[in-house]
């Protein structure tokens, strides 16, 4: 079976224009291995859970295409795993959320329909810095798989930096053609707003994320927390170290110096992953709700480049049962599994349907 990349865009309302019929690009193809439904586990696992009344699983659903088109998500590292309902709503402290969504949000300055970039919060620590008297907060970008370990709070200038240097795209859907020249200039990405920020690296980790906003529905708050502790108890089983904590900590030991190697052969570098709880994205009725990126540098067992490397691939229905063969197919052996699969984006940002 064969997977498509999706032309980032389609089907998305061009809304300067206000028209009501999508826009649909010509897909480029690209074959990717699959496999029809997930193993049945070979080892004890947690029960599947039971759900509230009024709130079952829909288990008929063809998922194929069921995860909403994006170019970007932006991962907040917020510490916690629980948030409100709507996270740009929240007023219990700083918001990430609800500053992008000033940006990048509908009619926000820099809004283009045919760019989505999905903001999400992660129950991730922060990193830590040297300067603990500046208040930072950490965010993941991906499909980009990059790492910004320290985004200052204390002024505007950093989430612009972060919007106009990383956010924006570099090309212009042709849709936009009819906007002014600097209406084109202000929705592009600037290079020069990238130094702004300290410390961008390329994520290394397999990310494991499982929405568990409970707060917004309890289907996902239950399977949240079942979910990413059997993740974490059988990862290790598969050769795949289960990091926790803060993804930097610069009051422990000084940061890696770009182009440094810390001193171990190539066949010697450890397959390592982060496991977290995220913000809503859709698709309640599917829970569990997993989404699973995949780094770029990602080897197989025979230390050759990873079938999936560079991909997110997002599954849903996936009850505690799956979690060894979801390790086993797509986390070590690169496969997608049909029956769970939702889509998929590549590092190119197109979005993979089955």
């Amino acid at each position: 079976m064969s997977l498509r990349p999706l032309a980032r865009g389609a089907w998305r309302l061009h809304a300067a224009s206000r028209r009501s019929s999508p826009l649909l690009l010509a897909p480029t193809r690209r074959s990717l291995n699959t496999v029809p439904k997930c193993p049945e586990p070979t080892c004890d696992c947690a029960d599947t859970p039971s759900m509230p009344w009024g709130k079952g699983i829909d288990q008929d659903t063809n998922l194929n295409g069921m995860m909403a088109a994006y170019a970007e998500q932006v991962l907040i590292c917020t510490g916690k795993d629980d948030w409100a309902s709507r996270i740009d709503e929240d007023n219990g402290g700083d918001n990430l959320a609800a500053d992008l969504k000033e940006l990048i949000g509908r009619g926000g300055v820099y809004s283009d329909p045919f760019h989505n970039v999905s903001v999400v919060n992660a129950s991730f620590p922060s990193a830590i810095s040297r300067r603990p008297e500046v208040q930072t907060t950490s965010v993941y970008l991906l499909p980009s798989f990059k790492y910004i370990p320290f985004l200052p709070r204390v002024s505007f200038d950093s989430v612009q930096a972060l919007v106009k240097g990383y956010l924006l795209p570099e090309k212009l859907h042709p849709m936009n053609e009819g906007l002014s020249p600097i209406h084109k200039d202000r929705l592009l990405r600037k290079e020069a707003y990238q130094h702004a920020l300290y410390g961008v690296r390329d994520v290394e980790d397999v990310l494991v994320l499982i929405c568990g906003h409970g707060q917004r529905d309890k289907r996902c708050g239950i399977y949240g927390p079942i979910l990413q502790e059997e993740f974490e108890r059988q990862l290790p089983q598969a050769g795949i170290d289960v990091l926790k904590g803060p993804a930097l900590d610069e009051s422990i030991s000084a940061p890696q110096l770009s182009g440094t190697t810390s001193g171990a052969t190539e066949a010697e570098v450890r397959r390592t992953a982060r496991i977290g709880q995220i913000s809503h994205i859709g698709g309640h009725k599917y829970a569990g709700n997993v989404i699973i990126y995949l780094p770029p540098g990602l080897k197989n067992n025979a230390g050759n480049p990873h079938p999936l490397a560079g991909h997110g691939i997002w599954y849903g229905r996936i009850d505690p049962k799956h979690v060894e063969g979801v390790i086993k197919e797509t986390i070590v052996n690169g496969n997608i599994i049909a029956d769970h699969f939702r889509g998929g984006i590549n590092q190119n940002a197109e979005i993979v349907r089955l």
